[in-house]
């Protein structure tokens, strides 16, 4: 029997106690599909629109600047503020003088397989936005890891849609709940970065429903989002922002989104596709597709004032949700607000939560460090604590009492990636700073950063010897402005410090004086896009243009996101302050005031050691003690919105630092500070690898509390990582000649991939992570449902239950610790497929039951000849497992189970 009604397949809902399920419009005690006080929110929409004239309506269509829309008194309708949120919340100022708490990558948040964690990171989010006046929060990004040369692979979830679909409900219900819109993105399939904005991506129906579609269905039937972002890049010959069948057809007819569809940013290029596409909201403004041209549309008969209508009432619906309509109940009125949570704390636990421990040969970890008393600092430990020093029990012998760290990114870590997911933190704990801080006395540690793998300088910072100062001046020459400069970063996005206007900006100065902290030839580097003059000692080093090079990337964004450096030498001697000046005119007709942006660094470098020197240095440190850290990651230059990766080596020299490190010393652990698979040569030849992903900003206490064992490591993989770069099932990224990216692969990405055909075993699979205690699975059951079980929903909603798993596991080791059981269905080979999980937690020596519930949609699948779902046919075999590759227990159901 074919369901036509219904949309894609993803994951079962996970009815653990601790993995919140999830209410409807993600607003607190809504159930049925709709939230509190719609009918009062749709009165009073239907009210103000009827107040509106044609421009009126239109007006609502489009921003008002970069990221807000409205206000219009006559109706009571506020100013609606819109800011970028997967990481952070950066509200309308994109600038270090008005920080944002930084939590850990959507990959790291993957990486925790807790809907729970993924909830409170939602709370988190909220409150960010509500302490810097945004009303919506532009997240989750639930585009897939179709591949890891995806160059924003940090910014999404996993490879499989239902832990991408689960934990992106999970989040979308926690903003909500926090009375903040969200807008998961991008809608649909923008998986690469290459020509974003052009791409024409091809793929048939059973993928697209299967795999892409199927996180956005799961968030939107679930969750209840208030707003949802269309894509850049066309499917199937559309443009998502004008893509009738899927935006009226799917999203709203099919799935009964009600929110408010938002382009990304300048991705609305036509007036009537837009209109007739569903597109609410063109942004940024004031000039968009929409206003005047929209108006002309509608009087000269090409747009009928209905659409026009309709798309008005989602805007104000969402202003009406938020709190931004007068006569329209907010959907969490104030005095309902959840309290207050800690952000620093909560991102430490997230970020702890998310590291994997991939390898711990010997146990090698956690580190076993003495107490002041003479005890270890690690042991078995009772239940889950942070804070180092914190373990309990009988001691290891403290055996660890000198560590040499090695490598750049324990002193500089990339705590974020770049683009819109990029924040500035007020704090930032780096790994060196954690564990100095958590080490009791007595343990030596000590430091050498190894070769820098950097292309680029890094960012002039005070502890160079730099004291830096912002100055804006008209384009009469007066100064409208003066900043104080934390570093030699200068980036304003929307609006300019003292409240500047960016048609009277003339110029920007980055001023004020080097002090050098050693002798020798420094480097000084100027990154940007236009006119730039640096001058040192009086002495001009730099007075040209900055460009792109001709065809390096048709994205406008990416000039900003990866702008071109230029470097120059200076000679200097220590404590000999150097005064410095750069100058940057801002034209009118610049791309960076069109976005409301301006951006550039000043980059630094001190005198230079041989490369071989700094490998050297690591390689005694390491020789010369108990255990080795090297420290090893990704740069700005290889992930980061705007670019796709061409490799996934290690930059620079890294591999041969571990190499030569763990040669040296046969306890080496590395760390690997990356958002995406990096290839680990070495990975057998090291003690052990954990994986912090970009942590936050918390991400070096947390790496303390996990090295010490005063918490689990517990992440596990959301995406398969290769052990070669010819192994990788999914390489292209890149369009042809006719500007199209053919999904050739259909439906399988990832570890269903993997299991096709003869290629060899990746390095680490899907699921794969290791903790500090053992487990043994000791019973399976399935029981077939006819109807949900505790939800509410009717027998044919594709998320009522087909069937409720419970899984009995123990934990046979030394420790408290946490698991995570994952459920697949399906044969030994390519069509298995996870379709639910839940973490559970337990003392040493105990059991514990986790219990979840399989969707209907998880027994279906599409057919692309009748447009239509139908049931799989068994028999279905269940399979508990630790890992896409380490199956534990298995049952089979009779093969009418979907029917």
């Amino acid at each position: 029997m074919r369901d036509s009604s219904d949309m894609s397949g993803v994951s079962g809902m996970d009815r653990t106690p601790g993995n919140l399920p999830l209410p409807e419009h993600g607003g607190p005690g809504a159930s049925g599909g709709r939230a509190p006080g719609d009918e009062a929110r749709s009165a009073a929409v239907d009210a103000a629109l009827a107040k509106l004239d044609l421009p009126s309506k239109v007006a609502l269509l489009g921003g008002a600047d970069m990221w807000s829309v409205g206000p219009e008194d006559a109706i009571g309708f506020g100013r609606l503020v819109m800011s970028d949120g997967p990481a952070g919340v950066r509200g309308e100022d994109w600038t270090p003088e008005d920080p944002s708490v930084a939590l850990p990558s959507p990959t790291a948040i993957g990486a925790t397989w807790d809907t729970e964690l993924a909830h409170r990171a939602g709370l988190l989010l909220a409150q960010e936005a509500r302490r810097k006046g945004a009303h919506v929060v532009l997240a989750p990004t639930v585009n897939l890891h179709r591949t890891p040369y995806g160059g924003r692979h940090f910014e999404a979830y996993s490879e499989d849609p239902a832990l991408t679909g689960e934990l992106g409900a999970a989040l979308v219900a926690g903003v909500q709940e926090g009375g903040v819109g969200t807008t998961p993105k991008h809608y649909v399939a923008n998986d690469a970065e290459t020509d974003r904005y052009t791409v024409d991506v091809q793929a048939d129906t059973r993928t697209l429903r299967e795999l892409y579609l199927a996180a956005f269905e799961r968030i939107v039937r679930t969750a209840h989002p208030w707003g949802l972002m269309a894509a850049y890049n066309s499917v199937n010959g559309t443009t998502m922002s004008e893509h009738d069948v899927l935006n009226n057809g799917v999203l709203r007819g099919e799935w009964g989104f009600d929110g408010a569809l938002v382009s990304d940013w300048t991705g609305a290029r036509s007036t009537v596709g837009c209109a007739r596409g569903g597109l609410d909201l063109a942004m940024p403004g004031p000039d968009t597709v929409y206003g005047e041209h929209l108006v002309a549309a509608v009087r000269d008969g090409r747009i009928p004032e209905e659409t026009v209508d309709a798309l008005a009432r989602r805007v104000l619906l969402l202003a009406a949700r938020v709190g931004t309509l007068e006569n329209a109940p907010a959907v969490v009125p104030p005095h309902a607000l959840p309290g207050p949570l800690d952000g620093e704390a909560t991102v430490r636990e997230l970020a702890a939560r998310s590291f994997v421990l991939l390898r711990n040969e010997r146990s090698v970890l956690p580190l076993d460090v003495p107490r002041a008393d003479g005890r270890s600092v690690t042991g078995p430990v009772t239940g889950p604590v942070m804070g180092a020093g914190s373990g309990a029990g009988a001691a290891r012998g403290g055996a660890v009492r000198r560590i040499a760290v090695s490598g750049l990114p324990a002193s500089r870590p990339r705590f974020g990636g770049g683009g819109s997911a990029q924040v500035f933190p007020s704090r930032l704990s780096t790994p060196l700073d954690g564990l100095r801080d958590a080490l009791p006395a007595g343990v030596e540690l000590s430091y050498d950063p190894g070769p820098d793998p950097r292309s680029r300088l890094a960012v002039a910072t005070e502890g160079d010897g730099f004291r830096l100062e912002a100055l804006l001046h008209g384009l009469d020459d007066t100064e409208l402005a003066r900043v104080s400069q934390a570093d030699g970063s200068v980036r304003w996005m929307g609006s300019l410090p003292g409240g500047a206007s960016f048609a009277d900006l003339g110029r920007v100065e980055l001023t004020g004086e080097f002090t050098p902290v050693e002798t020798g030839t420094h480097r000084l580097a100027v990154r940007g896009v236009g006119h730039f003059r640096l001058e040192a000692g009086g002495r001009v080093l730099y007075d040209g243009e900055l460009r792109p090079e001709p065809g390096e990337n048709s994205d406008p964004a990416a000039a900003f996101l990866n702008p071109p450096q230029r470097v120059f030498l200076l000679d200097a001697e220590a404590g000999a302050t150097i005064s410095l000046r750069l100058v940057h005119p801002v034209s009118a007709n610049a791309l960076g005031t069109l976005f409301g942006l301006v951006s550039f660094e000043l980059g630094y470098g001190a005198p230079a050691v041989s490369e071989e020197e700094l490998i050297e240095r690591a390689v005694r440190a390491a020789a010369a003690s108990d255990t080795a850290l090297v420290f090893v990651g990704t740069t700005d230059e290889s992930e980061s919105e705007g670019v796709d990766r061409d490799t996934l080596a290690l930059p620079g020299r890294q591999d041969e630092l571990v190499a030569r490190v763990a040669a040296a010393n046969a306890r080496t652990v590395v760390v690997v500070n990356a958002g995406a698979p990096v290839l680990m040569p070495w990975r057998e030849d090291v003690a052990a690898v954990l994986l912090c992903w970009f942590p936050g900003q918390a991400g070096g206490d947390a790496l303390a509390d996990v090295l010490l064992g005063a918490a689990e490591p517990g992440g596990r993989l959301p995406t398969t990582w290769p052990d070669a770069e010819s192994d990788v099932p999914v390489h292209h990224v890149v369009p042809d000649g006719d500007g199209q990216l053919a999904y050739a692969e259909g439906p399988y990405i990832g570890y269903r991939a993997w299991r096709r055909g003869q290629r060899p075993a990746p390095a680490y699979w899907f699921g794969h992570g290791l903790g500090y205690t053992d487990w043994e699975y000791e019973s399976l059951n399935v029981t077939a449902t006819a109807v949900a079980v505790g939800d509410g929903r009717p027998a044919s909603d594709p998320y009522a239950s087909a069937a409720e798993v419970t899984v009995r596991v123990r934990n046979t080791g030394e420790r408290w610790g946490r698991e995570t059981v994952q459920l697949y269905l399906g044969p030994e080979g390519p069509e298995r497929r996870l379709v639910a999980f839940a973490v559970v937690e337990a003392e040493s020596g105990a059991g514990a039951e986790v219990r979840m519930s399989v969707p209907r949609r998880a027994l279906q699948s599409w057919d692309p000849v009748q447009e239509a779902w139908y049931p799989v046919t068994g028999p279905h075999l269940f399979t508990a497992a630790r890992s896409a590759a380490d199956p534990r227990l298995s049952v089979e159901l009779p093969p009418d189970l979907a029917d």
